[in-house]
């Protein structure tokens, strides 16, 4: 694999927190990074100061406290991406419940308080690689569609690529990837609609992605007695295919 390409100079930052202790010691944070460097090149308590910085500065990161006097973090990062050349954004926060609505942001990362030193410079390596795509520069990292999966106190992120498909059950909706299950929150209908190009519904409760489909097999269920079932790469089990879509699925077999 070809290494990325190195950045040139250090990452422009800014920190924006109404806590004046937390811009200190992440400016004394960025200060200890190397690989790759940050430059702190001015700080904010807020989200008007924030924005005037900004407006006056090339940045290429922006590391923003959510909770703050006035217009919040998320706010203030909204702001910011409609900017000419909008900074990547890291959010730092002391709390972690807004991580979902941060990544749906394109948010580079989201750390929370208190902010260690290696975890910042991982943030920052993330920093580089977007900066690098969006010049154009790094063909390693190209940027892919990826789910923001909330799941046991942790956030993860999922690229679509994998899924193989979607599944509804009672509030919660499975998402299954060839080497795990994930839970998420929503809808199987916005799912649907937003993911139609790769995703195809096969069931009232289940979409599958267009690319995994093996095999259409006739399959007897308990409740719904004898139908078909579609076979997937990756997975073992069988899904049901209703009537409605069974057309469908036979094209998707037969021409992929």
């Amino acid at each position: 694999m070809n290494a990325a390409v190195p950045m040139a100079n250090p990452l422009r930052a800014m920190v924006v927190d109404d806590e004046s202790l937390a811009r200190a010691r992440m400016r004394t944070l960025l200060g200890d990074c190397t690989a790759p460097p940050a430059h702190w090149v001015g700080e904010a308590g807020n989200a008007v100061e924030a924005m005037a910085l900004a407006q006056h500065q090339a940045l290429d990161v922006a590391f923003i406290d959510i909770h703050m006097p006035g217009a919040d973090g998320l706010t203030l990062a909204r702001s910011l991406q409609a900017l000419a050349q909008p900074p990547a954004l890291v959010f730092v926060t002391a709390h972690a419940e807004h991580a979902v609505e941060a990544f749906d942001l394109e948010a580079a990362d989201y750390l929370t308080k208190p902010v260690r030193l290696e975890r910042l410079q991982a943030a920052l390596q993330k920093v580089e690689r977007l900066t690098q795509s969006r010049r154009g520069l790094d063909v390693n990292f190209p940027q892919e569609e990826v789910l923001i999966i909330q799941e046991r106190g942790r956030t993860e992120r999922v690229p679509l690529r994998q899924v193989l498909y979607f599944k509804a059950e009672l509030k919660y909706i499975t998402v299954r990837t060839a080497n795990r299950s994930y839970i998420l929150d929503g809808a199987l209908n916005d799912l649907e609609e937003k993911y139609r190009r790769d995703f195809v519904r096969v069931h009232r409760n289940a979409l599958i992605a267009r690319r995994a489909v093996r095999a259409l097999e006739k399959h007897f269920d308990a409740d719904e007695g004898e139908g078909w079932a579609v076979r997937l790469d990756g997975v073992d089990e069988r899904l049901a295919v209703s009537r409605r879509q069974l057309a469908a699925v036979r094209e998707l077999v037969a021409h992929g």
